[in-house]
């Protein structure tokens, strides 16, 4: 009897063994294969929102493309002496400080984790999509660094967080991947326009400096010749919707559940546009200024993007309508004039500011990716404005 038992016991351990390191090589080959895919990141795969086959690299590891952690600022006078009139910057601005982070340096390294007016900020650039993204870089209160993963989905980069490396879509601030997963940043307002319109606009405002602790070709654009609607979007597997071209940009806003995209071929020509979004009174504002960042190989001497403003049409209540006459902009109710960040410069409302709106500029495919039913803005001329409502083929 005790022999038997032990022979029982023997092969029961024996099972047992086997067993667990079957499991073992199985959870080996599975981290081998995760390592494989996701390079120097220790992501918790288990909670994911999205397929994980839905990422892949985009050329670099983590941290390949160095965030900017320890940002330096000068005055405007001393960027001068190195950044165009015409050269893009996305501007911030939180209560009285102003900050201009130029696309010629942010081309390079994509993020920046900051403070402005004590709020942590994370100020993002994807050249891919030609996103510029804001966020408050606070998660339950606490105060998070960024770096760039090196991976893309739908074209856009994916950020990663230092704490636990969870990895976040750049473009809507969801944690996708890891154990932030069901966590969303919070975007802050920022705008596309140039030096010159920020200098005039913030005549105190800050520059980030090149002073980064990387060498590179600050001026210069890698992505030579990439902002031309008859190109196909770098590294996107998905499908494209036909209300537009992929490489035509548009201003796209979300309010609530509800997101819409303005052409730049119909914003370019209209300069204004007074709509309505989720019961929000908006007006969407495109006058020249910047320069694209993605087209001739020195950025300074690429073609006219134009800068573009998104705002809420009230100011103490009133209700506002806005034109473009003799190349400025003005309300109608008291013939104000108005600045492409929404404030009033001259007339009886001059130093009021208009309600900024978080929004973008964006490669159609991406914004259209991310936001599949969202409406078009369309014009047809002669005073008549549609939407085009139809869903997204993607």
């Amino acid at each position: 009897m005790l022999e038997r038992y032990k022979n029982s016991s023997a092969k029961f351990l024996y099972a047992a063994s086997f067993l667990i390191c079957i499991f073992s090589c199985v959870a080996n080959s599975r981290d081998d294969k995760e390592q494989k895919r996701f390079p120097g990141l220790k992501t918790n795969t288990d909670k994911t929102l999205i397929d994980l086959s839905e990422l892949g690299s985009g050329g670099v590891g983590k941290d390949g493309i160095p965030s900017i952690n320890s940002p330096d600022f000068i005055s405007i006078k001393n960027a001068k002496g190195w950044l165009k009139p015409n050269e893009p910057v996305i501007a911030v601005s939180i209560g009285t400080a102003a900050k201009a982070y130029p696309l010629q340096i942010l081309i390079w390294h994509e993020m920046v984790n900051d403070t402005i007016k004590d709020v942590p900020v994370l100020v993002t650039f994807c050249p891919l999509c030609y996103s510029a993204v804001v966020f408050d870089r606070r998660i339950n209160r606490k105060t998070h660094s960024f770096g760039v993963s090196g991976l893309l989905r739908h074209s856009d980069m994916v950020m990663y967080d230092r704490t636990t490396e969870s990895l976040w879509q750049q473009f809507t601030g969801e944690a996708v991947v890891g154990d932030f997963v069901g966590e969303t940043l919070k975007r802050l307002p920022g705008q596309i326009i140039s030096f010159a319109q920020f200098a005039k606009a913030y005549p105190f405002g800050q520059v980030l400096s090149r002073k980064t602790g990387h060498k590179r070709r600050y001026g210069q654009n890698p992505y030579k010749g990439y902002d031309d609607i008859n190109k196909t979007p770098f590294l996107y597997k998905g499908t494209t919707d036909p209300r537009l071209s992929p490489m035509e940009k548009v201003v796209g806003v979300k309010i609530g559940k509800s997101g819409k995209a303005y052409p730049y071929s119909v914003t370019r020509k209209k300069r204004v546009i007074n709509d309505t979004i989720a019961g929000k009174a908006v007006v969407v504002l495109h006058t020249p200024g910047a320069a694209s960042a993605l087209d001739a190989a020195i950025i300074s001497k690429s073609k006219q993007a134009g800068s573009t403003g998104v705002f809420g049409r009230k100011v103490d209540g009133r209700l506002l309508n806005f034109v473009f006459t003799g190349r400025k902009f003005q309300d109608r109710e008291t013939e104000s004039v108005w600045d492409i960040t929404g404030t009033a410069v001259k007339g009886p409302l001059k130093g009021k500011h208009l309600e900024k709106i978080v929004y973008g500029d964006y490669f159609a495919f991406a914004w259209l990716a991310f936001r599949t039913d969202t409406e078009i803005y369309k014009y047809t001329g002669g005073g008549q404005e549609k939407n085009s409502k139809a869903k997204s083929q993607k």
